[in-house]
């Protein structure tokens, strides 16, 4: 297992420790956490259960058709 050291501030180390603390886990595994949702190439799955949830979504020449004309601006 790979070892990182980081250097960061007080104000910041507290912050961390006090998230750790909540989440009942090592600052190191907070971290790990931390970068592993940073460095990872897929959707989380709450996002990928969403996929065909709207059953009657409508399409983009629909939703242009509603907008309606743009008004005249003003000069400057």
């Amino acid at each position: 297992m790979g070892q990182v050291t980081i250097y960061i501030d007080d104000d910041t180390e507290k912050k961390m420790a006090a998230a750790a603390k909540a989440m009942n886990i090592s600052k190191s595994k907070w971290i790990t956490n931390l970068i592993k949702e940073e460095v990872a190439n897929e959707w989380p799955q709450a996002v990928v259960e969403l996929a065909g949830a709207w059953d009657a979504f409508p399409s983009l020449e629909e939703i242009r058709a509603e907008t309606g004309t743009d008004h005249q601006r003003e000069p400057l």
